[in-house]
């Protein structure tokens, strides 16, 4: 297959592609998180198509993009005070919240779940290409499932060119994480997926909400209720490992330090290829040819913005073996590293 890429500020591109969309082909395009995959989230052949183009399992539910919130009222059955109140806060914004969801919605694009999920994307090249397709967008990340999800076009062309019909280059996404995913059909709103909108920033919305179990101790046979939630995600080709210290885990003391160089000394003498995950205040501690700055200690938003990236980075360079100090749990922090822990497949050392 022959895969158009253009630019979106290009005339027509995004005409172009809402055609592509309206007519069941697949589009990849810019979001203010990640670059999405998308098909028309009504068509089940669509969804079909995402699913086989990323290799992605398809008990792996897709997120509905819309336009406006009174497309909420037509895919879902109910829509709670609770659910209204994050909309109108949080919409248009890195937010997905799950409804229950209405019979037009097919099984194919919610992965044989009763629920749908669904986000007002911020991106303003996002939002005129819903408008311009006439259709509700089914998009998961536009990339090889698995693997860490785009934040440029170029990460889009690496994993999907010639297994889609567009690529729309909007330029680097701003956020760089997917969007915060929240359950709204239990009694309590529930986050299946930490993102850039928190835990704190919800609660000072609707009150109580409650962290998922699953993301705090995954199940090997969970059907997932959003996506993330049962795979493994966003890995490197190199074997990543995460060290933190046993008293605090976002602290970069020298226990870790040094843990981290006696690990790449190790691999080194071995004859394999090492790189180091750090921040711009600790590059000077290691001893490693290939240091991978994910930004300022403290700035979680420079980090989150550059996270995808730097795994590409690292696959780039072909390190066999990555090494990567913790960061803080704390709000923005704890959805760095849930993106981090499932990157590395788990694989965390305590020092």
């Amino acid at each position: 297959m022959e895969t158009i890429i253009k630019k979106t500020k290009d005339e027509n591109a995004i005409s172009e592609a809402g055609a592509i969309l309206k007519n069941g082909g697949l589009v990849a395009f810019p979001t203010e998180t990640v670059y999405g995959l998308g098909g028309d989230a009504l068509r089940p052949e669509a969804s079909k198509h995402i699913y086989a183009a990323k290799g992605r399992p398809s008990d792996n539910p897709l997120i509905v993009h819309i336009a406006d919130t009174k497309d909420v009222y037509i895919l879902a059955k109910e829509v709670s005070p609770k659910a209204e109140a994050l909309m109108e806060a949080f919409w248009p914004g890195p937010m997905t919240l799950i409804f229950k969801k209405n019979p037009l919605v097919p099984d194919e694009t919610t992965g044989g779940l009763d629920t749908v999920a669904i986000r007002m994307p911020s991106h303003p090249d996002a939002l005129k290409l819903i408008k311009e397709s006439g259709v509700y967008i089914a998009a998961p990340s536009a990339n090889t499932s698995g693997r860490p999800s785009p934040s440029t076009a170029e990460h889009v062309i690496e994993d999907l060119n010639h297994k889609i019909d567009m690529i729309l280059d909007g330029g680097p996404v701003g956020i760089g994480i997917e969007s915060t995913i929240v359950d709204m059909t239990g009694t309590i709103p529930t986050i299946c997926r930490p993102g850039f909108i928190t835990k704190k920033m919800l609660e000072s919305i609707i009150g109580e909400v409650e962290i998922d179990k699953a993301l705090i101790h995954p199940e090997l046979n969970l059907h997932p209720k959003a996506p993330g939630m049962k795979y493994t995600h966003y890995a490197p080709h190199g074997s990543l490992t995460i060290v933190e210290s046993k008293d605090d885990e976002s602290s970069v003391n020298q226990a870790v330090i040094d843990k981290i160089n006696q690990l790449v000394n190790e691999k080194e003498k071995e004859g394999y290829k090492t790189a180091v995950l750090t921040t711009a205040d600790n590059k000077a501690s290691y001893k490693c040819d290939n240091i991978v700055l994910l930004g300022a200690k403290g700035d979680g938003v420079t980090v989150a913005a550059r996270l995808y990236a730097a795994l590409r980075e690292c696959d780039s360079i072909k390190a066999d073996f990555i090494y990567s100090e913790g960061f803080n749990r704390d709000d923005l922090g704890g959805a760095i590293m849930n993106r981090l822990i499932k990157s590395a497949g788990h694989k965390v050392i305590l020092v």
